[in-house]
């Protein structure tokens, strides 16, 4: 079966950010582990990093009328940063990938999903 991961920021600490530079050296080092190890799993395919929530547009569309508004959709806590897709036997294989990523335990949320096989 096929999973899209999504993966939710929340308040993980992102690089370049004072709360990134606050953490250790190990720490920081563990989280780049963390996604190496994620990446280099069989069956991963990773996505990209996304940009902030807050260069987002958000499109939306009444009628004829084309509406945009600056900013995501969500809440920033809720919006997403980076996405992968992962082929594996079952959910609970896509679950234990998920609990790897870093921003499921440092503030955000990996959501797993499966894709419609056609």
């Amino acid at each position: 079966m096929r999973y899209m991961i999504l993966i939710n920021q929340g308040s993980t600490p992102l690089p370049g950010s004072a709360e990134w530079d606050a953490l250790s050296d190990e720490e920081r080092g563990g989280v780049y582990r963390s996604y190496q190890e994620v990446n280099e799993t069989p069956g991963f395919t990773p996505g990209a990093q996304m940009q902030p929530p807050e260069m987002a547009t958000t499109v939306r569309v009444e009628g004829s009328e084309v509406l945009t508004t600056d900013g995501p959709f969500a809440e920033s806590k809720e919006a997403l940063g980076g996405y992968g897709f992962l082929e594996a036997d079952d959910l609970d294989a896509a679950i234990a990938l998920a609990a790897k990523i870093p921003a499921a335990r440092m503030g955000g949320a990996v959501e797993v999903r499966p894709m419609v096989e056609s």
